[in-house]
């Protein structure tokens, strides 16, 4: 481990079971802000959702992060610090006890409680609510792999309100980074009577009651999502940015000249190929950072061609990595071979030992497989991605390696964003561009992708022997027996060539001179408006 990694992985690890001074943005001495406290930062794409029980994607859950808070946070350096709950404690291996503040408020001004999160957590766990990230955080609660495949009630679950400020919540086994988990806040709590009131537009502006740090102003779908600064929320004090703006784009090079013309403050993600040529454009504004993020491309296992293992296998065996992190994405991304990426907590990269073969020899141990599964040259394939000129670049490169190598044909569709994630889970492709962002430092995290039960697994692959490895590591309280046997499971798994891994994340990106609060030590990426400020400029 190098020292640039060993340092933001240190930034993001749980900083401990009682409570941390809560802070909002720390404005640097010295510093002057501006007079207009107002942000535009473009987000990637159109959400899917402002349910946060639905929510799944990064571009959802940016804004979700300032429209509520859960019991935790993670802040700018990606450290947890208190949300709701100020204090908390592991009072055996499977009990928690969260203390939640008494100044906690809705932004209607009613005080928000225990139950409000028992209410939001049994409702995303319901079978009903059809959340796409039930099982990837159910899984960690008590009852909570029963309550998600119907088989018990969503008041089975491990969550209980022991008092108005006093939350504990149950887990199946020891879940030590629990208190990080719960930054999330598909976790988080939900106001029941404007809910039931305004039905299935509850989130919309004017009907949402939330309890983060800015309230939901405006929504033109495609256009624009303004929030602005919650006067009820209980460190309003501390924020400073009144107005934040977040834009749809999903053109690199549309969101670069918003962002040249003014119009914007923090771009994405640069275009492939430009960051050397920004990095020296514009010195002072380029943030880029390694993260705890996965680019893969999933083969959807139940296809009957795809149902091959030698087929899964030629197909990435033949992806040269080096030359598309080096050459086609050009921006700081390394190559990867695992499910697991550099950084992760509870698992070792355990890459395919072909990966240091030379390519030639890939290449002929691709061909064969792929004759002995009775694919010929001039086989046609599908491969789905959103639109975007970063993701088309990278699938005219993978169609080239599968073409010149192989002899395959590639016919590719582009879609909106959140057409895709609907594809993905309908098992409605062949092979569609996907990418993982870490929820929170643990190696299970990653192994939601390519788990039996998981609803983040549009692969549709299983493998039980590993199933029965990460069962018996989770109850392990021994973190080295731990580690070993999810890191075992790991690479029984993906020795089954479920998925494709690509790349590991990093963050290339323009941001304003004067956008203060921003981190480089934030390695999930996750950036909450309160801890922002705009610089006199």
């Amino acid at each position: 481990m190098n020292l640039r990694l060993k340092h933001w992985v240190q930034a993001i690890a749980v900083t401990g079971l009682l409570s941390i001074a809560a802070q909002a943005a720390i404005i640097p001495a010295g510093v002057q802000l501006h007079a207009s406290q107002t942000l535009i930062r473009n987000n990637g794409s159109e959400p899917e959702t402002l349910d946060p029980a639905s929510a799944e994607s990064v571009g959802a859950n940016n804004i979700m992060r300032d429209l509520f808070e859960g019991l935790t946070a993670t802040n700018e350096a990606g450290k947890v610090v208190p949300g709701v709950a100020e204090s908390w404690k592991q009072t055996d291996n499977n009990t928690w006890i969260f203390k939640l503040r008494k100044n906690a408020k809705w932004s209607n001004g009613d005080a928000v409680t225990a139950e409000d999160f028992v209410y939001g957590i049994r409702r995303f766990v319901d079978p009903k609510t059809a959340s796409p990230y039930a099982s990837t955080y159910g899984i960690f609660l008590a009852n909570g792999a029963e309550v998600v495949k119907g088989s018990k009630p969503p008041s089975d679950i491990g969550v209980k309100a022991i008092d108005a400020q006093t939350l504990e919540i149950k887990t199946p086994y020891p879940v030590s980074f629990l208190p990080e988990l719960v930054s999330n806040t598909n976790l988080g709590p939900v106001h029941k009577a404007s809910l039931e009131k305004a039905g299935a537009a509850w989130t919309k502006p004017g009907n949402l009651v939330s309890n983060g740090a800015f309230v939901l102003k405006e929504w033109q779908v495609n256009n624009r999502i303004v929030v602005e600064k919650n006067a009820k929320y209980w460190d309003a004090t501390n924020v400073q940015l009144t107005k934040v703006t977040y834009l749809p784009i999903e053109d690199g090079n549309a969101d670069v000249k918003l962002f040249e013309s003014g119009e914007n403050d923090w771009v994405y993600q640069l275009p492939p190929g430009t960051y050397d040529k920004y990095k020296a454009q514009y010195p002072k504004e380029i943030r880029n950072a390694p993260m705890l993020g996965l680019r893969y491309y999933s083969y959807q296992n139940q296809d009957p061609v795809f149902k091959d293992i030698r087929v899964r296998k030629a197909l990435s065996m033949v992806i040269d990595r080096d030359i598309l992190a080096q050459k086609v994405t050009a921006d700081g991304q390394l190559p990867a071979y695992s499910v697991m990426v550099a950084g992760i907590s509870g698992a070792d990269v355990t890459p395919y030992e072909w990966s240091t073969w030379p390519m030639a020899k890939r290449v002929a141990e691709a061909k064969s497989l792929l004759e002995k599964a009775g694919i010929k040259p001039g086989t046609k394939f599908t491969f789905t991605y959103n639109t975007s000129e970063y993701h088309k670049k990278m699938a005219v490169f993978a169609a080239s390696e599968w073409k010149t190598k192989l002899g395959l044909e590639i016919e590719t569709e582009s879609m909106e964003f959140k057409v895709l994630l609907k594809k993905r889970h309908d098992g409605a492709f062949q092979i569609a561009r996907n990418g993982w962002v870490a929820d929170y430092n643990d190696a299970t995290t990653f192994l939601t992708l390519v788990r039996c039960d998981s609803d983040q697994n549009d692969n549709r692959n299983c493998n039980r022997a590993a199933e029965a490895l990460i069962e018996q590591g989770s109850q392990s309280t021994d973190v080295a027996k731990r580690k070993k046997l999810l890191t075992q499971a790991s690479k029984m798994i993906m020795d089954d060539y479920p998925m494709l891994p690509l790349l590991q994340y990093s963050t290339p990106r323009l941001v304003k001179a004067y956008v203060g609060g921003y981190s480089l030590l934030n390695a999930l990426d996750r950036f909450r408006s309160k801890d922002l400020y705009i610089i006199k400029h």
